[in-house]
Order: structure tokens, then C-alpha cells, then sequence
């Protein structure tokens, strides 16, 4: 074939469906091959990501086992010492720890249990119930996400004090039992994770909705449930601003605890950090339980995504 002079020669691009058999089969093994492995960057940074999250726990351990002199040394030390039950022992001495671990063991729970329960059921209604005014509804929850808390606190101290609540549990555990996040939560993901083919068919077996919601639902929804339970807990355990409103000093959680270990002029580091490490354990267990649990459930929608 000639070519006329200033004309570039090109190919023309295969045509016909795309190689078969044993050289394409062994071309997509090696690209899952080649996404499978990791080099020396990809653990180094990973390695890296992990000692920067370790080290804060880490550090606590440490100055929580020293007195407060060896903290102030220059250098300060880097290893565990050997006054950790001492400090830990002052702790429970200098403020009523015990019944803060309990009262914060007894607020976290209920309002974790509660979050799932009514979350769950708002999300399966929204998700999958037909009925008048679903999406206005819906609309009003996720438009609550959007409202700081702050600006209900008068209203609602005012409201626990009408009840009879002030000073007491009811009423740091009642205004956290659902959450707009936590039923947006669960619409969003039983929403892709449950065909309604199934709930057609569980109803044609004879099944009514609560049936539907425990023999079908509840299975499906356990990884987000998961995840949304271990966030519900953190964030009923770190809880600060509420009970130290509502609650009285001599009943307090662990939080308004802590701040007491920290109050006045002179700082005992390795008292506070005691009492933080004992903090930090319950959330440590729960996400040691329940870890496996979490990342299936992100990576469940991370694919579905």
C-alpha cells in the first residue's frame, strides 16, 4: 500500500471482540496480582499511621506509671515505671471514680441500645413502609442534624427540671435515645442492603411488620448496627457539656470526673493521665469486640457504594 507524500501512515485499530482464552485469563491474574501486593512504602506508611495513633495510649501508660516529678524531667522518661496501682489507687481516693465508671457504663449502654432500637425501626419505616408525609418527615430528621445542641440546652435543662429529672440519670440517658444521624443511618443502608422482594415474600408467608422488622431486618442491618452502635457509645462516654450541666458533682460520669482531677492550680499529670487510661479501657474492650463487626460493615458499603 503507498502513501501519498505529507500523509502520515497510520494503523488501523483491531477490530473483533477481545482476546479469549488462556493470555487473557492470565493478564487479569496479574493485575489482581499486582493490586494485591504492597511494597516497602505502602507498610512503611502504614506503619507509620499506626505508631502516630499508638503512640497518645502509649504516652498515657507511661506518665500514668511515673510520679509527677518524673514527668517534669528533661528528658521526660519513655518507658513504663513503676507507680501505675499507686496513681491508680489516688484516683479513686481524690474523686468518686467508681460510681463514675458505673454511671457512665449505665448512660452509654442505654443510649447505645436505645439509638439502635428506634433507629433501626425509623429506618425501615422510611426505607421501606409506604405512608402520607414520609419524605416531609424524613426531611425534618436529616434538617435536625443541623441544628447545634447547644442552643437546646436552656430549653431542655428546663424541661428535665419540670420532669423531676435534674440531678438525676433520666436525664442525660431520655434526650440521647434517637439520634437523626443514626436513623439516617439505617434508612440509607437497609435501604440497598434489603430488596423488597424479600419483605414481599416474608409477607406473603404470613409475617406482619413487626415479624418482617425482627426475622429480616435485624439480620440484615447487624454490621451498620455495629458501627453505629460503637459510635453511639464513644459519643455517649466522651460526653462533657450535658451532664456536667444536669448532673450533680457527687453523681457524676466519668468525664465531669476527670475534669475534677484536673481542677486547681496545680496540675498532677500522672493522677489525670491515671484516670484517663482507666477512661479509655471500656472504649478500647468495645472496639476489641466489635472491630470485626465495624470493618464489615464499611467495607459492606464501601462496596455497595
Amino acid at each position: 500500500m503507498t502513501t501519498t507524500a505529507g500523509t502520515p501512515h497510520t494503523t488501523a485499530p483491531p477490530s473483533g471482540p477481545p482476546p479469549r482464552g488462556r493470555s487473557a485469563r492470565r493478564r487479569r491474574r496479574g493485575g489482581l496480582r499486582r493490586l494485591d501486593r504492597a511494597g516497602p512504602l505502602t507498610y512503611a506508611i502504614l506503619g507509620a499511621i499506626v505508631l502516630g495513633s499508638a503512640f497518645p495510649l502509649y504516652w498515657t501508660l507511661v506518665v500514668a506509671s511515673h510520679d509527677n516529678e518524673a514527668v517534669g524531667r528533661t528528658p521526660p522518661p519513655l518507658v513504663p515505671g513503676g507507680h501505675l496501682f499507686a496513681n491508680l489507687a489516688r484516683v479513686f481516693d481524690t474523686v468518686e471514680f467508681q460510681k463514675a465508671l458505673l454511671n457512665s457504663l449505665v448512660v452509654s449502654g442505654s443510649i447505645t441500645l436505645s439509638v439502635l432500637l428506634f433507629s433501626s425501626l425509623a429506618g425501615f419505616a422510611f426505607a421501606k413502609l409506604r405512608f402520607r408525609g414520609r419524605q416531609g418527615l424524613l426531611l425534618v430528621v436529616i434538617g435536625t442534624m443541623m441544628v447545634p445542641t447547644r442552643l437546646g440546652i436552656i430549653p431542655l435543662y428546663l424541661l428535665m427540671g419540670e420532669l423531676g429529672w435534674a440531678g438525676r440519670l433520666e436525664a442525660v440517658i431520655v434526650p440521647g435515645m434517637v439520634t437523626a444521624f443514626g436513623v439516617f443511618w439505617m434508612r440509607q443502608f437497609i435501604l440497598d442492603a434489603v430488596p423488597d422482594e424479600l419483605i414481599d415474600a416474608a409477607m406473603l408467608d404470613g409475617c406482619h411488620t413487626t415479624r418482617v422488622y425482627w426475622h429480616v431486618i435485624v439480620p440484615a442491618v447487624r454490621p451498620a448496627a455495629a458501627v453505629l452502635g460503637v459510635f453511639t457509645f464513644m459519643q455517649a462516654w466522651n460526653d462533657f457539656f450535658w451532664p456536667l450541666v444536669v448532673l450533680n458533682p457527687d453523681d457524676p460520669t466519668v468525664q465531669v470526673a476527670l475534669s475534677t482531677l484536673s481542677a486547681g492550680y496545680f496540675q498532677d499529670y500522672s493522677l489525670i493521665l491515671a484516670g484517663t487510661a482507666l477512661a479509655t479501657l471500656p472504649v478500647l474492650v468495645v472496639f476489641a469486640l466489635l472491630g470485626r463487626q465495624i470493618v464489615g460493615g464499611i467495607m459492606a458499603g464501601a462496596i455497595r457504594g
